[in-house]
């Protein structure tokens, strides 16, 4: 037998079956890539006919990327949980950690994009400011119901590169056309439009309870996640040469011991069976 060629089997299969398969997300969402300007339809929504705008909360910074909260899902986040429970206590800290803890509200709308409508519907995620403009658009009666499809309206969307939170990045602001239109003038398109649309909640990870808890244990003490200890295990003398050529190539192992317990530890007990207990981990 080829131990070797065992060994190189091993390996490709081990490759083969950790590997994930690259997601083209821009087949879902829609952003202005540089700046310009764009024109854009926001359709019906196919989840929520009586509204195309879905709001979606996010934690952010916790992690190195942003992180869906179970809430959207309609159920119980450890993360909102946890900023409550520290906005129980009377500490100044508490209330800053528990601000930075909250889930930030995303807005997405379904659009076509002018030009582009062979690209289907897309996802045009925005934030709060040019959500509160829809929505004083939408209630002004001199516009109406601009996601009609027989007499709706466009937008022109600006983007301008600018400050993003202390970044350059692209801003956005929005200006509605004056004049309605159809949305398209092949019914078939217009379906389709209408049916075959993406969904955030579907497309995003959804994390366990369990996930979410050690995110947020890693970011109150990110020190932890390096420290462990290393222990030499040796190797026996009466192993079979073979097996310990082909399967074991080193001396050693590394084992990892569980580190010991710090004060974040202390904020498990907020999730336990004891729904009266006040402690706070600081």
């Amino acid at each position: 037998m080829d131990i070797n060629a065992i060994k190189q089997r091993l390996n490709s299969l081990q490759a083969t079956g950790t590997k994930k398969e690259k997601v083209d997300y821009s087949k879902y969402y829609w952003k202005p890539k540089q700046e310009g300007k764009y024109q854009i339809r926001i359709v019906p929504s196919s989840i929520n006919k009586e509204n195309p705008f879905q709001e979606v909360f996010v934690h952010y910074g916790l992690s190195k990327f942003p992180t869906y909260a179970l809430t959207n899902w309609g159920e119980k986040d450890p993360i909102v949980e946890f900023a409550k429970q520290l906005r129980q206590t009377n500490d100044k800290e508490n209330w800053q950690l528990a601000k930075k803890l909250d889930p930030k509200m995303r807005i997405f709308a379904p659009v076509i994009v002018r030009g582009e409508e062979d690209k289907g519907v897309r996802l045009w995620e925005f934030g709060k400011e040019i959500y509160m403009q829809l929505l004083g658009i939408a209630e002004d009666e001199d516009y109406g119901d601009f996601t009609d499809i027989n007499e709706g309206r466009d937008f022109t969307v600006d983007a301008n590169i600018g400050d993003i939170g202390g970044r350059q990045g692209i801003k956005c602001s929005i200006r509605v056309k004056p004049k309605t239109s159809v949305l398209s003038s092949d019914k078939s398109e217009i379906k389709s439009w209408l049916t075959e649309q993406p969904n955030v909640l579907e497309l995003q990870k959804k994390n366990s309870y369990e996930d979410l808890k050690d995110i947020l244990k890693r970011f109150l003490n990110p020190e932890e996640e390096e420290s462990e200890e290393t222990v030499t295990v040796e190797d026996t003398k009466d192993e079979d040469p073979i097996l310990a050529k082909a399967e074991q190539p080193k001396s050693n192992y590394t084992l990892q011991v569980k580190p010991k317990a710090t004060k974040a530890d202390k904020f498990d007990a907020l999730f336990g069976d004891d729904e009266d207990s006040e402690d706070a981990p600081f």
